[in-house]
């Protein structure tokens, strides 16, 4: 994707923000918050995530005006700020997370046309694999093809999913009940829910999943116009798109009680506006879906593909990942990514994973990443670096990062360890190609507290590894 010509503008950047969030998350929204909390919880839990997430947006921002030098964003400053192993892991921990997601979306596409067709099931069926698999390679060579193809599809899809979300806003504002809205507004009436933070606490990583792809702009911020507008891209993406996830959660809670929700069959979304208008309703919304679905599947195939690249570029990953074809697309990369698709939705038919187990997962895999950004942050403001002569500026970014990096550990907590480990099982096999990357500098592998980190990563994993054999853990 070496193409330096081509260079990003502001409204480009912003749609790459926001196409990269507005996926399938929304759309399935209403039932995987009802599912885990209730209304007064919910606007609390929507209360800590807006703050939390904006201030990682302003950490983004800062750090793509301070360090206009680190062009890869994310595990760019995991590198810069803490060595060569947590720079790799933000990378493989972030690619993980992208193309986890993938494998969601492709579990809640075929859900959708389970709506219609049952053979689909919950998209995870044999017959939804296998329709999976087929799209899969679909998108894999249509991306090979180049990127200007691929972008031209992004942008209208990108149209396509925003139309169906404000007219359900629209319609769901005029048919909204308070009194559905604070019938139960604490969820005092289901025992399994317990108190309000733990409810608070269960819906968190919903909330990071709906937010992936916050810090899109950074990862592509080597080809922005301005280096400034990379910063601005992200913060006005976040505001919107975060005004639109709350009100599709708020306003549904009005239109269908927290127990109807908590059943409703994956994308929800359809089912709330066919309770409010009838069937032409939920056929708008999965219309809308099936369109936004495979937008994203093929703007994160792109970011994937990018992620690892970039890496390899830097040394940070092995050098065959550098490898492009004629149309400057990384194939090896995207060979790679599309692969690790294919093995997870064979393991999501034989465990019979969820499109929600999958988010979760997701979810997981991308904290470490936002933790170490938000800890650079800290750090270069903590050491005054970059702000010899602004000590105002640098004593309010040291606030906002502080408060990303206590939000980014309450995501770890709010998390659980069942996520936790699972996490470590994905990082431990990365040092494989960490190693590799290692050799080709001929560099040692580890320093001495990269081996304690790494220790603790395998003891995770091992862990993990046994709870999935005795059937303790589950995808």
């Amino acid at each position: 994707m070496s193409q330096p010509t081509q260079k990003l503008r502001l409204g480009a950047l912003i749609a790459l923000v926001v196409g990269s969030m507005i996926g399938g998350g929304i759309f399935s929204l209403p039932q995987n918050m009802a599912a885990r909390a209730d209304a007064g919880a919910i606007l609390i839990g929507w209360g800590i995530t807006a703050i939390g997430m904006l201030t990682l947006a302003f950490v983004f921002q800062t750090l793509a005006n301070r360090k206009p030098e680190l062009d890869s964003g994310v595990y760019a400053y995991a590198k810069a700020g803490f060595g060569d192993y947590m720079g790799f892991s933000s990378a493989w921990g972030y690619w993980i997370s992208a193309w986890l997601g993938n494998v969601g979306y492709f579990v809640l596409l075929f859900s959708t046309l389970g709506y219609f067709f049952p053979v689909f099931g919950q998209g995870n069926t044999p017959i939804a694999i296998g329709c999976a698999s087929v799209l899969l390679w679909a998108v894999h060579f249509l991306v090979m093809r180049g990127i200007k193809e691929a972008a031209l599809i992004n942008q209208l899809t990108t149209v396509a999913k925003i139309i169906p979300l404000i007219m359900f806003v629209v319609i769901a504002a005029v048919a909204f009940k308070a009194d559905v809205f604070t019938r139960d507004i604490w969820g005092r009436s289901n025992p399994n829910f317990g108190g309000v933070m733990d409810q608070v606490r269960n819906m968190m990583l919903v909330t990071v999943f709906v937010f992936i792809g916050i810090e899109g702009a950074s990862v592509y911020s080597a080809r922005a116009e301005k280096r400034s507008d990379v910063g601005r891209a992200t913060v006005i993406g976040f505001i919107g798109v975060l005004a639109l996830l709350v009100l599709v959660n708020v306003l549904s809670l009005g239109i269908m009680s927290q127990p109807e929700l908590a059943t409703l069959q994956n994308p929800s979304l359809a089912a709330v506006l066919e309770h409010i208008v009838g069937p032409w309703g939920a056929l708008l919304i999965s219309v809308g879906l099936a369109i936004s679905l495979l937008g994203a599947l093929l703007s994160w195939a792109l970011l994937c593909a990018e992620i690892l690249f970039a890496t390899a570029r830097d040394n940070t990953m092995p050098a065959f990942l550098k490898k492009e074809n004629a149309n400057h697309v990384p194939v090896n990369a995207l060979w790679l990514t599309n692969v690790m698709i294919q093995i997870f939705l064979l393991i999501t038919l034989f465990s019979a994973g969820t499109y929600t187990s999958l988010i979760y997962l997701a979810s997981s895999m991308i904290l470490v990443p936002y933790l170490w950004s938000a800890a650079y942050a800290v750090l270069l403001s903590g050491r005054g670096e970059t702000y010899e002569h602004a000590s105002a500026e640098r004593t309010k970014d040291l606030l906002i990062g502080g408060i990303a990096l206590c939000y980014a550990v309450w995501l770890l907590y709010a998390g659980g360890v069942k996520y936790l480990l699972l996490s470590a099982l994905l990082y431990a096999p990365g040092v494989i190609l960490f190693a590799k990357a290692k050799h080709e500098q001929g560099e040692p592998l580890f320093t001495t507290l990269e081996k304690g980190i790494f220790t603790c990563v395998i003891a995770g994993a091992g862990l993990a590894a046994y709870g999935l054999y005795s059937g303790v853990l589950s995808l």
